[in-house]
């Protein structure tokens, strides 16, 4: 009897393994999200729809918490100045951003989207501004104008101006992209590569333990040209997020004006940096840091990063002559070509 209940167990344990090592197979998704693509690779069985759909539901959810363009959305809500409860999303979202607007000293900051818009770049057309009406949306820009407080209704956003408005823009994709890795990784998933918008957060490795790889863009002459990959990077346990001025733009009388807006100056940046990539350890931070060190300029980037060893950077920058140059930092390792 002892005997028989011992093969049995024997053959349940030898099931069980089985199972577990049953070959999943790569899984890619695709579509557009939040004005952009997004490109997931995972490993999954049958569940893979599931999965999805659980991928699905979170856009949605960082959307009515993000989307400016949503006029029910708790940041139009926000900016709207009507009463609305903060979620967990918003609230982490709005730290992370007033964390990286404090350590640039403000070259970061969620309040310079109303002179994205008015520059023209949400509609990809330039727009003629005057310099009184830039000083006069200059004068609600500011990440220290607002905060938030918790009052007996709940959290709230506190303006020092009314006229202030929110926008998130330069930071939710990588958000996403970790709050994606975080639902994969409560589904004890270890392997996967996530892309929104061109930002990247890669965990674990492929088959045969191939690390994931991605490129960086090859700035381009014009909005419509194809791409070309410059560089490419493995990326291990890590996230990568790329900000450029070679992609939205416009040129009046001769002169290109990126869509990186100043906080300072409430002008486009008007350097020879073309392009930045960050590593660092979530999206969320890459994101925001490579918007960031676009509005410094190369020079201060590099100042910034000695004594930031957290963050990673590359850049690609032009000489007088036009031609293509790159900066990178220390540890910022590409793969072989």
């Amino acid at each position: 009897m002892k005997k028989s209940v011992l093969w049995m167990l024997a053959l349940l344990i030898f099931a069980i393994a089985c199972n577990n090592n049953k070959k999943k197979n790569l899984i890619t998704y695709k579509g557009n999200v939040q004005g952009s693509f997004f490109l997931i690779k995972f490993y999954a069985g049958a569940d893979s729809n599931s999965l999805k759909t659980g991928i699905d539901s979170l856009f949605k959810v960082v959307d009515h918490t993000a989307s400016v363009f949503d006029s029910n959305s708790i940041i139009s809500l926000v900016n709207a100045n009507r009463e609305t409860e903060l979620s967990d999303h918003f609230i982490k979202l709005f730290n992370k951003s007033q964390e990286v607007s404090a350590a640039t000293g403000g070259c970061f900051d969620i309040t310079v989207g109303p002179l994205v818009k008015s520059w023209g770049f949400w509609k990809k057309k330039g727009m003629d501004l005057s310099a009184k009406q830039v000083d006069s949306l200059l004068a609600f820009v500011g990440y220290n104008k607002i905060r938030l407080i918790n009052t007996d209704k709940g959290r709230r956003i506190l303006k020092e101006h009314p006229e202030t408005m929110l926008d998130f823009n330069a930071i939710a994709q990588g958000y996403t992209a970790d709050v994606v890795a975080e639902y994969f990784n409560n589904q004890d998933m270890k392997d996967y590569l996530i892309e929104i918008g061109g930002e990247v957060r890669a965990a674990g490795t492929k088959e045969e333990k191939i690390h994931w790889t991605v490129g960086i863009e090859k700035p381009a002459d014009s909005m419509d040209a194809g791409q070309v990959v410059y560089e490419k990077v493995e990326l291990q346990d890590k996230s990568l997020a790329t900000s450029g001025n070679y992609r939205k733009f416009f040129i009046k009388d001769g002169i290109k004006f990126s869509h990186t807006i100043d906080p300072f100056t409430g002008y486009p940046v008007h350097h020879s940096l073309l392009s930045v990539t960050v590593l660092a350890d979530d999206c969320a931070t890459a994101d925001a840091y490579a918007t960031a060190f676009m509005v410094m300029g190369l020079d201060k980037a590099k100042e910034f990063l000695k004594s930031h060893p957290g963050l990673e950077a590359y850049f690609i920058f032009s000489d007088s002559t036009g031609n293509f140059i790159n900066y990178k930092t220390k540890n910022f390792l590409v793969a072989d070509k």
